[in-house]
């Protein structure tokens, strides 16, 4: 996907998403370097790569603009409205063991709106995309637009931490949860590539806690998700990024339903 100045700020998320996938792609499977960060969490050759590839897209087509990348922090003026958000390897974990779940994540933030996304897979071929109001998976040449389906009852539960609104909500307990069980199957894929499977249709859902605001791992999936149509709100059912944080993005008010009662039965007496 090639891209110009006067294209929009959904292709050009989707053309920088597809310029670090095919990075991580390259570089699978080769012996990498690690570089240690914090509490057990690393990076390799491929993350600083493929963040090089994704900024070198957007610096060129949008120089002016803001960014904040996973690895190399924040670069751009601190008062500048357009503010890209870049995740180069989402599952890091994953492809260092060689396991393809990892996503690519580029979004935009204008002022207080995420207005642009893409979640790139690299070893699927599709990447992802919304200009904000409509959303598609671009796959050999074509796109085509998202609709999200709960006919799986799949739903990928988070279960990295931090965890901040434990001991009231963990996510692990949710999967316990006989209620749970009776009407979903959970999945665990340690990638946000999960949140644009919900606005794909192939999952039912998605729930993580955690704080999520200008998240890079989290914005693009979000913004998939909003743009499908999907239920999206934080943990409790609020407003995202407002109160207690997290999230739960369903591909119906149906399934967002049921998930929010049981995320309310762990603080209730009888939890």
């Amino acid at each position: 996907m090639t891209i110009t100045n006067g294209e929009s700020d959904g292709r050009l998320a989707a053309a920088a998403a597809q310029a670090g996938a095919a990075v991580v792609r390259d570089l699978y499977g080769r012996r990498l370097d690690r570089y240690e960060k914090s509490a057990g969490d690393f990076a390799t050759e491929a993350d600083l790569a493929a963040e090089r590839a994704v900024l070198d897209v957007l610096r060129a087509a949008r120089p002016e603009d803001a960014v904040t990348a996973e690895e190399s922090g924040r670069t751009g003026a601190a008062c500048a409205r357009r503010h890209w958000l870049v995740d180069p390897l989402c599952g890091t974990l994953n492809y260092a063991v060689q396991t393809m779940l990892v996503g690519v994540n580029v979004a935009l933030r204008v002022d207080t709106d995420v207005t642009a996304g893409a979640t790139a897979d690299p070893f699927a071929g599709e990447v992802f995309w919304t200009d904000g109001e409509r959303a598609w998976v671009h796959r050999d040449g074509d796109d085509t637009e998202l609709t999200p389906a709960a006919g799986s009852a799949l739903v990928d539960v988070n279960l990295d931490p931090p965890f901040p609104n434990a001991p009231g909500f963990r996510a692990a307990r949710l999967l316990a949860d006989p209620g749970f069980t009776e009407r979903f199957r959970p999945r665990v894929i340690s990638s946000t590539l999960a949140v644009a499977w919900v606005a794909a249709g192939r999952r039912a859902a998605y729930v993580t806690d955690g704080h999520l605001e200008d998240s890079v791992h989290f914005a693009a999936g979000i913004a998939l998700c909003r743009a499908a149509g999907c239920t999206v709100t934080g943990l409790y059912g609020e407003p995202l990024h407002t109160g207690a944080g997290g999230l739960i993005a369903a591909a119906d008010a149906e399934t967002h339903a049921a998930l929010l009662k049981l995320v309310e039965n762990q603080t209730s007496p009888a939890s």
